[in-house]
């Protein structure tokens, strides 16, 4: 059965495919705007999805080799759909577990987006309850294969529930990836942050710098100035 999807399109015209199971929301996008590779280094996704992140990091500019790497055959798939609209040859989909990826120590930039959750409600829809929740790929995983990819001072970029972020500085710490960057993202500025954006530094110095949060909503509830920029567009789409 052919696969379904829609496409939605990027601020500078990157097709991106979607489904149902593999879509993308404002966390993948604050991620790879966070995470921006310069434009020749050689960068990882690490559990793509549909692969908005390298794709994103393709319509700012990216163009050095980049790896997108996902467990899930219909992620892997709708990125290779994407790759083929948009005429992108630095991109290569790997349907693997990253867990099996060599240890190179070439890439300037890791980026992970990874699930959320680990424990409570898990959805028995195929791939989402995989995609929300660490059935397959734990924070210690995940920093662990980070960490033999990255060159010495390459940096490693997540987005994570607060709750989860003593748990993310210690899985980074112990295989040598130092937090150097933290922001915070808010709604509104006055509500708790429901999600932190933080970069690692592989075999670095301790010091970390905390950035002004992300409020994402203005006071009328639409998109905030400070979000538009980083979707890349000057009004509301």
């Amino acid at each position: 059965m052919e696969m379904e999807y829609t496409i939605e399109t990027l601020a500078n015209g990157t097709p991106v495919c979607v489904s149902k199971t593999h879509r993308f929301g404002t966390d993948s996008l604050l991620l790879a705007w966070f995470a921006q590779p310069w434009r020749q280094h050689k960068a990882v996704d690490l559990g793509s999805g549909c692969g908005i992140v390298a794709l994103r990091w393709h319509d700012m500019g990216h163009r050095g080799e980049c790896l997108a790497v996902e467990l899930q055959p219909e992620g892997t798939a709708l990125l290779t759909k994407s790759i083929e609209m948009g005429n992108i040859t630095h991109i290569t989909p790997k349907n693997e577990d990253m867990r099996n990826l060599p240890s190179v120590g070439t890439y300037q930039m890791v980026a992970c987006n990874p699930p959320y959750f680990t424990g409570g409600f898990v959805s028995p829809k195929p791939g989402r309850g995989t995609a929300r929740h660490q059935q397959t790929c734990t924070t210690k995983d995940v920093t662990a294969v980070a960490s033999k990819l990255l060159t010495d001072g390459g940096k490693f970029c997540l987005c994570q529930r607060p709750e989860q972020l003593a748990e993310v500085i210690c899985a980074a710490r112990a295989v040598r990836l130092e937090p150097k960057r933290l922001q915070w993202v808010k709604v509104r500025p006055d509500s708790v942050p429901w999600l932190f954006l933080l970069e690692c530094q592989k075999n670095r110095r301790p010091g970390m710098v905390l950035e002004r949060d992300i409020i994402v909503q203005a006071e009328d509830g639409s998109h905030s100035a400070q979000i538009l920029e980083i979707y890349g567009r000057e009004q509301q789409p």
